[in-house]
């Protein structure tokens, strides 16, 4: 068994382990009001990894920046279209959803599948920063929409008081 090879496996252990710690913080965060800054630091946060892209093992050609963009966009609007909203004690919650962790699953069982695919022709560093690139451009749609969601519902509030 060769390096890549392991930390091929590694990363997919660590890739499901992250999914099971992004579904318990989804769940948590629900009991709490929406709120800017809650939108706004995860995307913030994550944007330090592009720091990967410094190294030349992790740099990416056009098409495979295309493709990464591609598929963060269709992976964000089904983040889009299952997160719910209800408004409580005046504020507004997102609400929890059965289907969310399904997707979650979902999304990485796919992100395995294809990174096998990928790994017979991409490198496992190029792979990585496919990745990251798609889940980043996916949260960045998702946390747009919420930002747009709460800009609406304070526009509503402040009508209505």
């Amino acid at each position: 068994m060769n390096i890549e090879s392991i930390l091929f496996t590694a990363a997919s252990i660590m890739a499901v382990i992250m999914g099971i710690g992004a579904i318990i913080v989804r769940q948590r965060a629900a009991k709490r009001p929406l709120t800017l800054r809650k939108i706004i630091i995860p995307p913030v946060m994550m944007s330090t990894g592009a720091l990967m892209y410094v190294f030349p093992y992790f740099r990416l050609s056009s098409s495979e920046i295309l493709e990464a963009v591609a598929m963060g966009l269709i992976f964000s609007v089904l983040l889009v279209i299952t997160t719910r909203y209800e408004q409580k004690d005046g504020a507004l919650y997102v609400r929890q959803s059965k289907l969310f962790p399904v997707i979650l699953a979902g999304l990485l069982v796919l992100r395995i599948i294809l990174k096998t695919i990928l790994s017979m022709s991409i490198s496992p560093g190029e792979i990585g920063g496919m990745f990251f690139l798609l889940a980043f451009v996916m949260i960045i749609i998702w946390r747009l929409s919420m930002l747009m969601k709460l800009k609406q519902y304070e526009k509503q509030q402040i009508k209505s008081t």
